[in-house]
Formats: structure tokens, sequence, C-alpha cells
């Protein structure tokens, strides 16, 4: 029997944050840090920084829908970073670090769009949300083999003690029981 997974792509800021959050996740199989949204094929994670590509730093996350759902893996990116910044989270700025959900499907946007609702419904954050849904179309690239599992590989760096590591608490302490056995 063959498992079928789902892939959310998701920009919320640095990509390392976002990542480190969603590797902790139980049902989710794999997560990827990339760049989506832009214009330029196979970009380099400076062309991006330089803000001129269009791009998005993402995370391409696959999950087992019968574990977790779609709804679920955005429930937890709406915690992680702030969806009322436009372009910009704390002092990552520029159209690169922008909240954005890429889908694939015309379900995918609903489920999104539904989620927005509920959020701004319930006043969760005071201010409007300014995520932006826009369809994927195949526009994904792979970051760069050293920003992968960034924040596993250097817990100890500045940007990951003072930004990622705070976000990765907040998860654990926030969906303690959506996380994997043995993370933490």
């Amino acid at each position: 029997m063959s498992q079928t997974t789902e892939t959310a792509m998701l920009g919320g800021g640095c990509f390392w944050c976002l990542e480190a959050v969603y590797l902790d996740v139980e049902g989710v199989t794999s997560v990827e840090s990339g760049y989506a949204g832009g214009t330029l094929e196979r970009p380099t994670y400076e062309q991006v920084c330089d803000g001129g590509t269009g791009h998005a730093e993402v995370v391409k996350v696959e999950f087992d829908p019968t574990r977790i759902s779609y709804h679920e893996v955005l429930k937890i990116f709406f915690s992680i970073h702030d969806p009322t910044q436009l372009n910009r989270q704390g002092n990552d700025v520029g159209d690169q670090y922008r909240s954005v959900i890429f889908t694939d499907s015309d379900r995918q946007r609903e489920i999104a769009l539904e989620s927005i609702r509920e959020l701004e419904r319930d006043d969760v954050f005071g201010a409007p949300i300014v995520t932006k849904i826009e369809p994927l179309g195949g526009n994904y690239w792979p970051a760069e083999a050293y920003h992968q599992r960034y924040f596993a590989q250097h817990p100890e760096q500045g940007y990951c003690t003072f930004v990622v590591a705070p976000k990765v608490a907040k998860f654990r302490a926030k969906f303690a029981s959506w996380m994997r056995p043995g993370a933490a």
C-alpha cells in the first residue's frame, strides 16, 4: 500500500524558521527550503535577497493528510509568523519575506481563504491579514544545500539563537500534541 502525500508551499519570512518548526510536526514527511513566485529560473540565495527576482523564501512541506490536514498545517503556519506584516518578518524586510501561501489546487485555495476568514472573524491578530494566496504554477526552486536543515546544523548561530529558536519554542509550547515523537 503506497502512502499518499500532499504538499503545502508556504512563505512567512526566513525559511529557516518555518523549516525548523515543520520538521517537528507529526505527519510531515519532508520539509525543503526554497524559492517560489518569482520570474528567474534557478535563482540563488543572493539573487533572491537582492529583491529583484520576485521570489519568496518558502518551505515545501510534504505531509500525510491522514495524519495532519492541510487546514492544520496552515494553523501552524499562521501561529509561527506575523501575517499582518507586509513584506517583512521582524528585521527581515523585503518582498522575499512576504507572507504567502502558494496553492496547487482549488481545494487548497478554498481552505487557505477559509483559514484567513476564521482568523479575521476571531480577530486573532488585531490587524488585517496581508497573506497572499497565489497559484504555484510549477514555479518552485530548492534552496542551496547549505540552507537545508539550517537550524538543526547551526543552533548556536546568532540568527538561529535569537530568531529561529524562539519560534520553535513557541510552536512546541502551543502545539505539543502535534509534535512527532522524539522531537524537542
